[in-house]
């Protein structure tokens, strides 16, 4: 009986240490949507953006890719793009390869460039 007695008061003590239930998950959770809004959220917005920018290029666009090479593109396929580089020097490189943020520099200063 003592046994039983010493277990059943074990588990009491156990129960009542571990806290009040949801209460004791509520760092976790916070935890959880910190990362969400400051990680995982971003990086999607981010990504979506990608392929929105190589879905919309097009020929006659200046383009940087990840390697930093820049030039000018000829033909645009489904993976694939053809960009002059330097006077009828040509690359085929990946779409995957070409960089948003330097793209985007690149284009938003070439009209004002050609407004001069």
């Amino acid at each position: 009986m003592s046994g039983f007695l010493f277990n059943y008061n074990f588990m009491n003590t156990v129960l009542l240490q571990a806290g009040g239930g949801i209460s004791s998950f509520l760092p976790i959770i916070g935890m959880i949507a910190i990362f969400y809004f400051f990680f995982i959220r971003p990086q999607q917005r981010k990504q979506k953006e990608t392929k929105k920018y190589l879905k919309e290029i097009k020929k006659g666009d200046m383009v940087v890719t990840v390697g930093g090479i820049h030039g000018k593109i000829m033909e645009v396929s489904d993976t694939t793009v053809l960009i002059d580089v330097d006077r009828g020097t040509k690359l085929l490189v990946e779409k995957s390869s070409i960089s948003l943020e330097a793209g985007k520099r690149l284009n938003d200063k070439q009209p004002s460039k050609e407004k001069k």
